[in-house]
């Protein structure tokens, strides 16, 4: 029996167990579309914007570790799509997105709504591929899923032309996937995780620094084993947040720019850095030439070899899946019948708790002005630390990723590499549907929630219900922060003049609004938005005080032992 390309398209994405599928239509997609109306497979959600579509799909995969599948059209589309894939892409989320394509005998005619999709997507997907043949449309389908998911995860883009999905042929997806040039190294090589056990023993002063590896390793067990068995002060990324317990006595915060005193000055002083599935980035190490001013050994996991030694020279590169190779370590450091020196260990600690001591993250209580932190932690309280926290990219999200305190993976879900503005909602509905039945928050901001704010519409249609904690301080916040400090409290076309009353703007949506501006009435608005209207949209306008700062911070070309705990030391 033969298919068309359209319904070959609806039977690789069943193959492959997809349930949902966010999207746009469009002409050069409309066969798809067409062929997805007759089947009952999977899902398709309707959203307002490609962009939102790509978003949605992303965190769909983030916070289920199922691969994101996201379909829109050609041209603007697909142009429209390009900051979705691309946050994707550095954050290494495997996703499969399909874009339509202009007739194979139009492209490079400057056909209506056609573009260059693989020329212009080329640098920000793992790999993208166009359809000349519906012949190879299922095997290349395959292939699409098969990368995205293995090595180093990441966002793959198939563009198939429009007279492919109404041309047939037989499907077969029984063949397995085989590629000459792409095959991922799994097991790590174990002379080098010999020699990272002895490293390991012989530290006086380790430490652990994951990052978002072991989280789309789905490693954060054999992690917490790890820190367990060598007993080291833990960090995580802002992308690995979660993958150890922020409630251990071991976690000292996150590092980096807006990370913890205790997680800046342990990093710069450990004899021995064990870092798992982080790519030791600007934000985390500040500036390298400091990072390397003390010497200390660095044992390195990564499934990706191009991520090892890139930005800091390391003593013994592992190249793996996290899981794999922790549990390999794992069993070779309880088979030595040795400890890390104990006394020794125990002298680090009592440094480490000197540095906790300074209480980085106190600030300055209010009872007249709502503090955004503040805000935070109730959130936190409220939800009992057990929600899907989603954000978008400012001051709001390094004061979520501060004080809200993960315990477990998969719960926190940014744009980390990318800084994407926009994010925020459609990740919260890519979260609801992938998890139906928990408790859903994004936190942003009065600039980032305008970005996508249509998508309120596509949570109406779907009965999405997140509930949206919008820190407003009517200031493009992390840029007035940046401008106060270095460029001479010079706020050029950082002050947002012209907002929306945001009640009236979600309540027109079909959703209930609130504005609170009493600290007194932070947490009964939290607890009535998740308690009275569970299952409705609640979009929460928390107005804030509009001149607090991100502290800790690690300027821009700082090395981490030059932080800044306050504006005191300005």
């Amino acid at each position: 029996m033969e298919y068309t390309g359209a319904e070959i398209v609806v039977k690789c994405l069943e193959e492959e167990g997809v349930k949902h599928v966010f999207g746009y239509p469009g002409g050069a997609v409309l066969y798809i579309y067409d062929a997805i109306f007759k089947q009952d497979g999977f899902e398709h959600i309707l959203v307002r914007h490609e962009q939102a579509a790509v978003h949605a799909a992303d965190a769909y995969s983030r916070s289920s570790d199922k691969v994101g599948v996201c379909l829109v059209t050609s041209g603007p589309g697909l142009t429209n799509a390009v900051t979705g894939i691309a946050t994707a892409y550095m954050d290494s989320i495997p996703m499969v997105i399909l874009s339509g394509q202009v007739p194979t005998h139009a492209i490079g005619q400057d056909a209506f709504q056609e573009c260059d999709t693989v020329g212009i997507t080329r640098p920000c997907v793992k790999h993208n591929f166009l359809v000349k043949d519906v012949k190879d449309l299922a095997r290349v389908m395959k292939e699409a899923f098969y990368i995205a998911r293995t090595g180093r995860p990441g966002p793959v883009l198939v563009d198939i032309p429009k007279d492919i999905t109404i041309h047939k042929t037989t499907f077969d997806y029984s063949e397995p996937v085989k590629m000459r040039s792409y095959n991922p190294v799994v097991k790590g090589h174990q002379g080098q995780i010999k020699k990272a056990v002895q490293m390991i023993l012989e530290a006086e002063r380790p430490m652990i620094y994951s990052g978002g590896g072991v989280i789309l390793g789905d490693a954060s067990a054999e992690l917490t084993r790890l820190v367990e068995w060598v007993g080291a002060p833990t960090t995580n990324t802002l992308m690995g947040l979660g993958a150890f317990k922020a409630s251990d006595k071991k976690f000292v915060g996150m590092p980096g720019m807006h990370g913890t005193y205790e997680a800046n000055l342990a990093m710069q002083n450990c004899d021995v850095l064990i870092a798992v599935g982080a790519r030791f980035d600007d934000r985390v190490i500040g500036n390298p030439k400091d990072f390397a001013s003390i010497p200390r050994k660095i044992i390195h996991i990564d499934i990706d070899p191009s991520s090892i030694s890139k930005r800091v020279k390391v003593d013994v590169p592992i190249v793996g899946n996290i899981k794999d190779v922790l549990v390999d370590l794992i069993q070779l450091l309880e088979e030595s019948g040795k400890r890390v020196d104990q006394g020794k260990l125990q002298s680090w600690w009592e440094q480490v708790e000197k540095w906790r001591g300074r209480k980085c993250l106190d600030y300055a209580k209010s009872d007249e002005l709502i503090k955004p932190q503040f805000v935070v932690e109730k959130l936190w309280e409220v939800t009992n630390g057990d929600a899907f926290i989603t954000s978008d990219v400012g001051q709001h999200q390094m004061w979520a990723a501060q004080y809200y305190k993960f315990n477990k993976p998969r719960r926190w879900i940014n744009s980390g590499g990318l800084g994407t503005m926009g994010v925020g909602l459609p990740y919260a509905m890519g979260v609801q549907m992938a998890n139906p039945d928990a408790q859903v928050a994004c936190i942003t901001g009065e600039a980032s929630i305008q970005m996508n704010i249509q998508e309120l519409s596509t949570c109406f249609q779907y009965h999405f219900t997140p509930k949206i904690v919008n820190l407003n301080n009517r200031y493009l916040g992390m840029v007035r922060q940046w401008q106060q400090l270095d460029y001479g409290s010079r706020y050029s076309e950082s002050y947002m003049d012209a907002l929306p009353d945001f009640v009236k703007l979600v309540e027109a949506y079909g959703h209930i609004g609130m504005q609170i501006t009493k600290p007194s009435d932070v947490e009964p608005a939290l607890r009535e938005a998740f308690g009275k209207y569970k299952d409705r949209l609640v979009f929460m306008d928390f107005i804030t005080d509009r001149t607090e700062n991100v502290w800790p911070m690690v300027k821009a070309g700082k090395g981490l032992s030059e932080m800044l705990l306050g504006s005191e030391e300005l």
